[in-house]
Order: C-alpha cells, then structure tokens, then sequence
C-alpha cells in the first residue's frame, strides 16, 4: 500500500468516523462509582410489598421477613441507577459489582436482586417476580430481610424501574 492509498480522502474520512465512534463508545461507558444515582425520583416500597411476599412465603413455609433499612437503601440505589441509565439491568457499567454494591450499603451476604420494569404499582412488580421462577426462587430464598424500590427518571421516559433486595 502507498502513501496516496493509505491517505485516500475516503479512507481518512472512514478511519476518522471509525476513532470518533471508538472514543464516543468509550466516553459511554460508565463504571459504578460514576454512576450518579441523584435526579430523577425514587421511593421506598418496601412496606407495600412486604405482606404479599410474607403471604407466598407462608404458603411455601419460610419465614417471614421483616423490612432491612441496608436493602432498602440498596434497592433504592439500584432503582435510581437503572432510571438514570434507561436499562434494566442488574450490572451497569464496567466495575460494577453485586457484592461490593451490597456492601457499601450494608446489606447482610448473602443476598440476591430482584429487578422489574413497567410496572405502575407495588402489586404489578410482585407479581411480575412471583411469576417468574428465577425471581420466585430468590424470593423464597434463606433471607430474612428485604427493601422494595421505585425510581423513575424523565430523562429515561419515566418509566417506572423496580427493585427488590433480600438480605440475611
């Protein structure tokens, strides 16, 4: 290849749109710490669920949990990260990490994550978890805390974005 090939107009202008979206892909991407869970609104549901999910677990013979301040400020956090990203999504961004998310709120391990979108209420999400057995499973999982939260942002929609922590 020479100089006149490797300079092209055509192939300057593709190399330079192909740096641009590279950078652009990486400017992107957000690891957990940069993730700025303030905007938006975001609401602990934690009592509102807490005796649908007693009532299934008594069904199936757990015991009953009681609301955990540390999964509530957990789901709270996770609620408002996926409002503020648009994305449904356990993991958001490059760092970030279950544990280490649970242990900076303080959530007693181990401990598991529900997420939902859609949902207008409290019962709606629930139910959405009840009805899927991965998150049924979890549910009636070894826990005895929980923390239920909301979050919605306008700049994703406002689309209602759910999360439910469980804790031991």
């Amino acid at each position: 290849m020479n100089d006149e090939t490797l300079f092209h107009p055509g192939r300057r202008l593709f190399l330079q749109s192909s740096a641009i979206a590279l950078l652009a892909g990486i400017a992107g991407c957000t690891t957990f710490s940069d993730i700025d869970t303030s905007g938006g609104t975001g609401e602990d549901r934690s009592s509102g669920a807490l005796a649908m999910v007693n009532d299934l677990r008594t069904k199936h013979g757990r015991t009953a949990l009681v609301i955990d301040p540390a999964a509530s400020r957990a789901a709270q956090q996770q609620a408002r990260r996926m409002a503020k990203a648009g994305k449904m999504q356990h993991l958001i961004g490059l760092n970030d990490d279950f544990g280490s998310r649970m242990k900076a709120n303080g959530v007693a391990l181990p401990a598991s994550e529900n997420i939902a979108v859609g949902q207008d209420a409290t019962a709606e999400a629930v139910t959405a978890w009840i009805n899927s057995p991965r998150h049924l499973t979890n549910m009636l999982g070894n826990y005895r805390g929980i923390g239920v939260a909301v979050a919605q942002n306008p700049a994703s929609g406002n689309r209602p974005y759910w999360a439910m922590v469980l804790s031991s």
